[in-house]
């Protein structure tokens, strides 16, 4: 063969190469990113159908939510399907509050509905204002304020046959009514107080709350459905009598409603006595008078998880999972179907990536949840029932809820998962600030970088990390905002104060995706356990300085099955720097994802089993914080309450738990066996 033949042979395979094989995959997570791919206008079409009616969860509004994001997802051509559970939900039949002021008075009847503001078509399919789980009963007593409704709220307060009102803001509503039931309370009315979430003036004209609004929500204190505790609520299924879930501890003995500020300070002007502590108000009890009444109904419902899945192209069974909730307790703008219109935004930028050649390594699921607002029940259902093939196969649960509310990026995680976030937010430009990044918004911001935990109950990624132990990151824009759960959270809403142009949910769908991306298609898994163990070691010594525990408490073997994990997530890290060979990768990623699942135990949390993490789990009385060494805590409480030998014990015997979750985790990492 000639020289020229030989040259002409080489170009024509080069060429041939080139033409045949894929771009290398940071090729396609540029693409990802970039302005053509992203679509504002569409995610603002998609968030306005999805809210275009409320749609609790159960409804028929909520079911046709649900075909949409399948058509959705099928049309980004992803395999679809819908997952149903049926599951037990409630809803009011008859509510009634009514305040007699002092003896002799004339009772006054509050009418308990939230004010039609705007010109929103579909207002009055709103349901009426209620709690979700909450009991059932009529009960009437003196007036009792007892500011947020925490366990120091009540401290030197009578509230024993009182009916108490408290107020949203601090803890979880759930928790409010249990403490107050606890301290002999009858029942329990929460308003959202215009020092929280209302300004000078309201919605439509202003973001702030209207003063007939009402933040609704659930009661109950469980995950999942209450009848099927531990086990997929699937057709047909064994299921608890509503004797058995009254029993279970989970559900509330008291009734209670939500009210507005406007019917509060018309109750709160009936108490005489102390003010409280820092505040502003008198704690009574009375002389006003509230007789409360409420009755629910409860009923097996149907509920339809959206499944949408690209499979992986190497690994197959290794899963990278998506998810956020679609049913809202009334058009749900903020909650969470700014979240959804996130989903269905990477739904769209990963067809066109197909659409350009790029496969993932590993398979991505999109997940699109229901019935989350009663007991984030959707998702702990599928992953009760699908729980050993997740604990063997899922890499990693990115969550979407309130993707945007605001200006200002967000995150919370498990630890290995900091710098992959990190990493993501500098690529992308930050929505409110065109000549920087998220990242340097993030870091110059008043939470200067800071990523949260997830040890509580506020979404979907608890079924994830708490019962199996698989990594997780929960992303957004903005905080609390103050039409929180009401009727006012809506298109309109959004449009004018959460995010105009829609551009930050464009942002919220570039990190989470990018995120995503990373997790699929490298190589190696970008976890970092280096940064895990000095977290964990900052939370020990935090306890140790701030329990001041005494009592000859050794706190050291933790410190020291901590100090074990750093020195094998060090050892990994270099170890993953030089890894060669298919095999030899796999089996160093396997270590890399079985970590998390290491920190759990399968007995779980002592008095709460189905929590199995031993790191992040939430706090006992109050669902919305979060803890770190829950099983410890929990201990620590009940220890300096009763003060026995035997408690401190406990305390010591949670320490040593932790302590071996920790070891094993070490374990994993290492690869060795002992």
């Amino acid at each position: 063969m000639s020289i020229t033949t030989t040259s002409l042979a080489f170009l024509l395979a080069a060429l041939s190469y080139f033409l045949l094989s894929s771009p290398p995959k940071p090729h396609y997570h540029t693409l990802f990113l970039s302005s053509s791919f992203s679509d504002n206008a569409s995610i603002a079409l998609n968030l306005r159908t999805l809210t275009r009616r409320p749609h609790v969860a159960g409804s028929a509004a909520n079911a046709e939510a649900a075909a949409f994001v399948r058509s959705s997802f099928t049309s980004s051509s992803l395999k679809t399907r819908l997952v149903s559970y049926q599951v037990s939900l409630t809803y009011p039949l008859h509510r009634s509050l009514v305040l007699t002021p002092k003896q002799s008075a004339k009772p006054i009847t509050f009418s308990l509905e939230q004010e039609h503001v705007g010109d929103n078509p579909y207002a009055n399919e709103v349901t009426p204002t209620f709690h979700g789980y909450a009991k059932s009963g009529n009960v009437s007593g003196p007036v009792v304020y007892a500011n947020y409704g925490r366990v120091q709220d009540f401290t030197g307060l009578n509230v024993s046959g009182a009916v108490v009102v408290a107020r949203y803001g601090q803890i979880y509503r759930g928790d409010i009514v249990r403490n107050a039931y606890q301290e002999g309370a009858v029942g329990v009315v929460i308003y959202t107080d215009k020092r929280d979430y209302g300004g000078d003036e309201c919605f439509p004209v202003s973001k702030w709350m209207p003063p007939s609004g009402v933040q609704v929500g659930s009661v109950y204190n469980g995950l999942g459905d209450p009848t099927t505790p531990g086990w997929a609520s699937v057709d047909g299924c064994e299921r608890l009598s509503e004797e058995a879930v009254e029993l279970s501890g989970e559900s509330q003995l008291i009734p209670s409603l939500p009210i507005s500020t406007a019917d509060a300070e018309v109750i709160l002007k009936s108490i005489v006595g102390d003010v409280a502590d820092g505040d502003v108000y008198p704690v009574g009890p009375g002389p006003g008078i509230l007789d409360l009444s409420y009755i629910g109904k409860t009923v097996i419902a149907q509920i339809e998880n959206v499944i949408g899945v690209i499979e992986g192209e190497e690994e197959p069974d290794r899963y990278v999972i998506v998810g956020n909730h679609r049913d809202a307790w009334s058009f749900g703008a903020v909650d969470p179907n700014s979240g959804t219109a996130v989903l269905l935004e990477i739904a769209q930028r990963l067809d066109k990536l197909q659409r350009r050649g790029w496969k993932p390594r590993r398979t991505i699921i999109l997940c699109n949840w229901d019935a989350e607002e009663y007991a984030l029940i959707g998702s702990t259902e599928w992953v009760e029932e699908n729980r050993e093939m997740l604990a063997s196969r899922a890499v990693a649960y990115l969550n979407v809820d309130c993707a945007v509310s605001g200006p200002g990026f967000r995150a919370s995680a498990t630890p290995q998962l900091d710098e992959l976030i990190k990493q993501a937010a500098r690529e992308v430009q930050d929505p409110d600030n065109t000549t920087q990044t998220i990242y340097d918004s993030w870091v110059g911001s008043s939470n200067s970088g800071v990523i949260g935990r997830l040890g509580d109950l506020t979404s979907d990624y608890a079924s994830f990390v708490q019962h199996v132990g698989v990594p997780a990151a929960d992303m957004r824009f903005g905080g609390g905002y103050p039409v929180y759960h009401s009727m006012y959270d809506d298109f309109t809403w959004m449009e004018k104060f959460g995010d105009p142009m829609f551009q930050r949910h464009v942002a919220m769908a570039s990190v989470l995706g990018l995120v995503a991306l990373r997790l699929a298609d490298e190589e190696i898994l970008p976890f970092n356990y280096v940064s895990y163990a000095s977290e964990l070691m900052k939370s020990a010594e935090d306890l140790e300085k701030e329990k001041k525990l005494g009592h000859s408490i050794d706190v050291s073997p933790l410190i020291k099955s901590i100090q074990d994990l750093s020195t094998a997530a060090q050892r990994i890290h270099i170890e993953k720097e030089g890894i060669k060979g298919a095999l030899k990768v796999r089996e160093l990623n396997d270590r890399l994802m079985m970590a998390e699942r290491a920190l759990t135990d399968r007995d779980g949390l002592s008095e709460r089993t189905w929590y199995k993490h031993m790191v992040y789990g939430p706090a006992k009385y109050d669902d919305y914080g979060s803890k770190s060494f829950p099983g410890i805590d929990d201990a620590i409480d009940n220890a300096k309450r009763v003060n026995t030998k035997a408690s401190w014990g406990l305390v010591q015997h949670e320490i040593w738990r932790v302590s071996r979750a920790v070891r094993h985790a070490s374990l994993v990492l290492k690869g060795v066996l002992r």
